[in-house]
């Protein structure tokens, strides 16, 4: 029975998704960074009809993974559809330990990097640098709160007159808290305080709005409330929802998809980067 509920509602919210016209939007990629051998991209979601006269609002998405795999598809169908909404939306490459042998200080890095070169080249991009949304899920999700919490962590070379903060984030079952508590405590080395977004909120916080299940075993769900209360704390919005009995990477599948989506879209809205109704 609950295997019939799971399959119907996949295909209630791949049919809303499927009618949008999101999925006619192909990515256009672009080099970011380069380290050694490795070419980091962007790849870019544009709006159809996309005027190069005008200048949009952007997201820029960070997969899941724990820092160890991964790719820029995770986002597809987000990035497709908002971009379908008339704003762009990138899905960044960023190293992980599978393929580059790397950790998550170094995925910070790049992330950070990958705000910045979007910023600083916004104008080439058709992109507004005042409205640069980071989004990204579980570890991803750690990536675009880490942008947007910790000053620190910037790569070697990097023109630190740009910044790297975005301007509001959307969270999908992030990583927040690096400690024995949370997740990833081993990985960190010690240095635990200085990568855990939880531990690095402070006045300026941007705007955030949290997506989170309740039976999630990967990620323990009492660091959703407590990086509510911190960010309470700062004077910084935060939308926190919970689903209840939903896993870990429970937002890409059926009506939590679609739902996840939607409540994305109004909170862009709220925010000035999106106009009109959603059309899911």
């Amino acid at each position: 029975m609950k295997s019939t509920i799971f399959i119907i509602a996949f295909l209630v919210g791949f049919s809303n998704y499927a009618q949008n016209d999101g999925v006619k939007i192909q990515p256009e990629s672009i080099t970011y960074k380069k380290i050694d051998t490795v070419n980091l991209k962007l790849h870019i979601y544009k709006p159809l009809g996309f005027d190069s006269t005008k200048t949009y609002n952007c997201i820029v998405f960070f997969h899941g993974g724990g820092w160890n795999g991964g790719n820029y598809k995770a986002f597809q169908r987000q990035a497709r559809y908002l971009a379908s909404r008339g704003i762009i939306a990138i899905s960044a490459d960023y190293r992980v330990r599978n393929t580059h042998k790397t950790t998550p200080f170094d995925a910070v890095e790049d992330a950070k990097s990958a705000i910045r070169y979007v910023r600083k080249h916004s104008k080439k991009l058709n992109i507004n640098a005042n409205k640069i949304a980071a989004g990204g899920g579980s570890a991803g999700g750690h990536l675009a709160a880490a942008c947007g919490n910790i000053e620190n962590l910037e790569g070697p070379n990097e023109d630190l007159s740009i910044s790297s903060k975005p301007n509001a984030l959307v969270l999908f079952n992030p990583v927040y808290d690096n400690s024995k508590k949370g997740y990833g405590f081993r990985r960190m080395e010690g240095r635990h305080l200085e990568i855990s977004p939880l531990h690095n909120i402070t006045k300026g916080a941007p705007s955030t709005i949290v997506f989170f299940g309740t039976n999630d075993k990967t990620t323990p769900v009492v660091s959703s409330k407590e990086y509510e209360q911190k960010m309470k704390e700062v004077g910084s919005r935060i939308d926190l929802h919970f689903y209840e009995g939903a896993p870990h990477s429970f937002f890409n599948r059926g009506e939590y998809f679609t739902d996840t989506l939607k409540k994305t879209d109004l909170f862009l809205i709220s925010l000035g980067y999106l106009t009109g109704k959603p059309t899911l």
